[in-house]
């Protein structure tokens, strides 16, 4: 038996496809948008296409924007020599959040991941080495989660990076083992830079 309209339903189903939304969460989602004024749903369901029509990568360093470069690569005052490797873009609005961080970033979109069928070549490692590869790199901070997968990848890219002659460093375990960079706080990132180590 069917207990909502279709397109209620549909739109319910929609948001259970979202990372971190379940079943009656997405429910509630479905009947807050059916309850807004026509003009904020329009407005909301447009903010959805335009962000899918005008955010890709930037080519540089992989972070979103809706820019030919994103603004920290187009930045002349950040350090051009210096990668912090992130795994994914919120991890860069984490990172930046210290101030402490003046060098440019690399966004990975995901880490190694044998049980979630993600590798080397599901993530942008190519990318990266192709940017060291041109020589005006110094150091590459592995700034990936001190999780499992966080740290297998930190330790491919360095095996990788090993022949090109650039220092590469991991971040201090000032942010604790198991966490995500977008839930740490802004002392412990900044004492995390600070104390990073060549691996």
């Amino acid at each position: 038996m069917q207990y909502f309209p279709a397109a209620l339903q549909n739109l319910a189903d929609q948001f259970a496809r979202l990372p971190g939304i379940g079943g009656k969460t997405a429910q509630r989602l479905a009947f807050h948008v059916l309850g807004m004024p026509l003009e904020n749903a329009q407005e909301f369901a447009e903010s959805i296409l335009e962000a899918k029509r005008t955010v890709h990568t930037c080519p540089c360093c992989q972070n979103l924007t809706d820019r030919a470069l994103c603004p920290i690569c187009d930045d002349d005052t950040r350090d051009q020599s210096l990668i912090c490797v992130v795994a994914e873009p919120k991890d860069v609005i984490a990172m930046e959040r210290s101030r402490e961080f003046r060098g440019v970033y690399h966004v990975l979109h995901g880490v190694i991941s044998p049980l979630n069928h993600v590798t080397q070549d599901d993530i942008k490692i190519r990318e990266l080495l192709m940017r060291v590869g041109e020589g005006d790199v110094r150091e590459v901070i592995m700034a990936t989660n001190p999780d499992t997968e966080g740290e297998a990848t930190a330790m491919y890219i360095s095996r990788l990076l090993r022949p090109m002659e650039v220092k590469v460093t991991r971040l201090a375990y000032g942010v604790p083992v198991g966490s995500q960079l977008e839930y740490a706080d802004e002392v412990t990132l900044s004492r995390a830079l600070e104390g990073r180590q060549e691996i």
